[in-house]
């Protein structure tokens, strides 16, 4: 009976393609094995499956050649190299050799190098300087790449450190252009420039790395002078040089540059394929140019999916949710950031429904949603109030989200919180592994925003304590979102204590919305003095909300002297909308002032003011419905007002009873 020891990888469904043979002389076995040898090896480089990988990885481990060191060389690059390969089996391979070569490990890390598994190459990488093999010129690209998509910094300089001791950074440009990548990527614009200019001999990639590494880092001038640099040494520019400046000109809306770039590259009939044609279309968009950029999009002979969504994206942009809809629609294929426009274009623009029907529509459609899509849906479920579908989404999330990112569990929080489930939202927040400003934010405001001012605070003091691992600082939505709790629940003291600590100790500063809360604390009791005293103290002139707190307070303490000075600032601003008037004309009101009254509503009709109906939404069987007063828009309107008159009629009657029994 046969018997394997560390060999967990035995296939023992497979079809043997070499014979294992008896030999009873010497001369004759060592032919033999040779010739089979030469026949594995060539049957490795055939193999086109994993099944028929593993088939001959069985057969090596049948005829105890586990140490042959080039059979399972290529056994482990075909498993992580090839198309057809597995990447986690040519990990097991890697991990059953005793004592893997150079060329295994660069192979492993060549092939984890992506952003997906770049971790796993770093420690392949440390593990192989570790057991006493220096790395060469086919190691160091690739894991200089890794650490660039890591952003792990201390790593890349020990692997500088280490390429430097060996000698590799003056003789392959291949391996410079790498570490110019990772400075780049962690932000080291200086560091990266050293390295280019220490390299003797430049290539078109060192170039481009480098005037890429300034269009990313926002340093433009920079970009452009290497630009003009380059055409004076004799290089031509590619495809890349493009694209790298023209994303630098959309990142500052640098419209006249793009255009002179755009100019160029007709003039000098430089190619520009599908990758420079969808950056111009992105930077005529971002620049606000947006005739410009259907120009463009209507010339491309090939437009891929990348060029449809940006089409999308800028429509969305200035509001054209109509022509976004056309253009989305007209999409031969959509993945899932075409998805994610399209909705990202129905929120940004008030239609919430739409973005929750076309969520549905994408899984209808098999495209599998990711974290931007759902927090996208949940944003929209929160300014619906939509709690039925907010939780449908939370139990996608559970089943198919492995480990939700803090921006998914933040959003779940605000949904939650915004539809009125303040417990669930907590509990959601204490379960956030690793939390940011953001989440802190999210749930003090919610609490805030449901009543629980107390417990808001509380959660705030929690979040300056010291007794856990990440500090995190407030910030001014920090301050935003207590001031708010404060003023839901009447805490003067307290709220002069947070607005008196965010400028001095927290050195943030204030501003309006800061103030409008404050001003609304001390409105709401009853210190109208103190509120118009720091009005008058605002860094900024105050606006309309400003002014509107403080007439609300008026109301609230019938302050009718107040009233008229803020009444006053809204005139001459000509920013007295149809509610304020309202509001003003009913001041008057309390205090029997008709004549004021009178004025107000002549003011009214006059500027040709009316106060804007306001809009409620109910949420019947999953499904939510807008109203106004007097509204008959709704398919059901004409049994909805029967019903009302019904209640109505009930109401009266039990009013009729009330009396007789207090009579």
């Amino acid at each position: 009976m046969l018997k394997f020891h560390k060999h967990p990888l035995v296939i023992f469904h497979y079809k043997f393609t070499l014979p294992l043979f008896l030999h009873n002389s010497a001369a004759p076995i060592a032919e033999s094995c040779l010739l089979h040898n030469q026949t594995l090896l060539s049957s490795i480089e055939k193999c086109s499956s994993m099944s028929q990988l593993k088939a001959l990885h069985a057969q090596i481990i049948l005829r105890g050649q586990t140490d042959d060191t080039i059979a399972l060389s290529k056994l482990v690059s075909f498993s992580a190299l090839s198309s057809s390969g597995n990447l986690q089996y040519a990990h097991h391979l890697f991990d059953e050799i005793p004592l893997p070569n150079r060329h295994m490990y660069n192979t492993l890390i060549r092939a984890s190098a992506d952003r997906k598994n770049s971790s796993k190459a770093i420690a392949l990488y440390q593990k192989m300087v570790s057991c006493g093999i220096s790395p060469n010129e086919f190691t160091f690209p690739f894991i200089t790449k890794a650490c660039a998509f890591q952003k792990a910094f201390v790593e890349g300089v020990s692997v500088h450190s280490q390429a430097l001791k060996s000698g590799f950074t003056e003789s392959h440009v291949c391996v410079q252009n790498g570490f110019i990548a990772f400075y780049v990527a962690c932000g080291k614009i200086q560091c990266a420039r050293k390295i280019f200019d220490c390299i003797e001999f430049k290539t078109l990639v060192t170039w481009n790395s480098m005037i890429g590494g300034y269009s990313k880092t926002g340093r433009w001038e920079n970009a452009f002078v290497l630009f003009d640099e380059m055409r004076e040494r004799g290089l031509e520019p590619d495809g890349h040089t493009f694209v790298n400046l023209i994303s630098a000109c959309s990142r500052i809306s640098g419209l006249k540059l793009g255009r002179l770039l755009h100019w160029y590259i007709e003039i000098n009939g430089a190619f520009a394929d599908s990758f420079v044609q969808n950056a111009l279309l992105d930077m005529y968009a971002k620049c606000g140019y947006l005739r410009m950029a259907e120009a463009v999009f209507a010339r491309m002979v090939d437009k891929n999916v990348v060029s449809w969504t940006s089409m999308v994206t800028a429509y969305a942009k200035y509001g054209l949710v109509e022509l976004a809809k056309t253009t989305f629609d007209q999409m031969p294929v959509k993945n899932v950031v075409s998805w994610n426009s399209m909705i990202s274009c129905y929120h940004q623009n008030g239609y919430y429904k739409e973005s929750i029907e076309l969520f549905y529509r994408m899984l209808d459609s098999c495209i599998i949603p990711d974290e931007t899509t759902l927090t996208s849906v949940l944003s929209a479920c929160s300014q619906l109030g939509d709690l039925v579908t907010g939780k449908k989404l939370h139990e996608y999330i559970r089943g198919n989200i492995v480990l939700s990112s803090v921006t998914l569990s933040n959003s779940l929080v605000d949904m939650y919180a915004k539809c009125g489930s303040a417990e669930t939202a907590l509990d959601i927040f204490r379960n956030i592994p690793e939390k940011n400003t953001v989440s802190w934010n999210t749930i003090i405001n919610a609490l805030a925003l449901n009543g629980f001012g107390y417990r808001a605070i509380e959660l705030f003091q929690e979040m300056e304590g010291s007794n856990r691992r990440i500090i995190i600082k407030p910030d001014a939505l920090t301050f935003t979102a207590l001031l708010s709790a404060c003023c839901h629940c009447g805490l003067v003291e307290t709220g002069r204590y947070l607005f008196d600590k965010m400028g001095r100790i927290y050195k943030i500063n204030y501003e309006i919305e800061h103030y409008s809360c404050m001003i609304d604390i001390l409105g709401r009791g009853g210190l109208l003095d103190e509120a118009l005293e720091l009005v008058g103290r605002m860094e900024m002139k105050p606006d309309v909300v400003i002014w509107g707190a403080l007439l609300g307070a008026c109301r609230i303490h019938r302050n009718v002297l107040i009233a008229e000075v803020v009444l006053k600032q809204l005139l001459e601003m000509e920013a007295c909308v149809g509610g304020l008037y309202v509001l003003m004309s009913n001041i008057f009101g309390e205090a029997k002032e008709w004549d004021k009254v009178r004025k107000m509503r002549k003011l009214m009709k006059d500027n040709g003011v009316r106060k804007i109906d306001a809009v409620s939404s109910i949420e019947v069987c999953g499904r939510v419905s807008d109203f106004t007063v007097g509204d008959n828009r709704h398919e059901a309107s004409d049994r909805i007002y029967i019903m009302l008159d019904q209640i109505k009629n009930r109401l009266e009657c039990d009013e009729e009873v009330l009396d007789d029994v207090e009579i």
